[in-house]
């Protein structure tokens, strides 16, 4: 079978450290991860799925340099077509393929070590799921207005406006104490 990415180069079978089968590009260093290996390597390993929450998190923790293939489109070894494609943002966002027939994977090299760092390594199907884009961007976005609002108020004024509005999130008349907090600064600007 012949690389994604270097169509002079044959994959060689190898297996991870952590026993899950791949096959390698030898000169890209990336590999091709077949469903019935990925599948049978997740069912021997009980890990705990990263939350959402922990993935964004880590996201901007990350400095992973992309592979310089992972800018190159790839074609299915097995079948010739494109295979589809999954931004992971880190802080220099990479991209994770899949092969749309098979469900198969190809992981640029150093690709692997950052799934696993992020806990995506044994939910890959998730960066291909439209919901779950979304929700990872308004994660994202929640993320960016929380460090605004820090900057702009300060750590500790900030800290307290997120328990206030957890507190008025939690109570069955929250909206209520937004309305006033509302016409309060309404009223300043008068």
């Amino acid at each position: 079978m012949q690389s994604p990415k270097d169509s002079s180069a044959t994959l060689i079978e190898e297996v991870l450290p952590d026993g899950l089968v791949v096959l390698r590009c030898p000169s890209t260093g990336g590999f091709w991860l077949e469903r019935s290996h990925y599948d049978d390597w997740r069912a021997s390993h009980q890990e705990a799925i990263a939350s959402i929450s922990e993935i964004v998190n880590q996201l901007g923790t990350i400095d992973a340099i992309p592979a310089g293939e992972d800018s190159r489109a790839a074609l299915c070894p097995a079948t010739g077509r494109f295979l589809i494609r999954a931004r992971v943002d880190t802080r220099s966002p990479f991209y994770v393929e899949r092969s749309p027939e098979g469900g198969n994977f190809w992981i640029d090299q150093g690709e692997w070590e950052v799934l696993t760092q992020l806990g995506l390594q044994m939910q890959l199907d998730i960066l291909f799921s439209p919901e779950w884009q979304a929700k990872l961007r308004d994660y994202q976005q929640i993320e960016r207005q929380k460090q605004a609002t820090i900057d702009k108020l300060g750590a500790d004024l900030a800290r307290q406006v997120f328990e206030l509005a957890e507190a008025l999130r939690e109570h069955p008349q929250g909206d209520f104490g937004v309305a006033y907090l509302m016409q309060q600064f309404d009223r300043a600007n008068v």
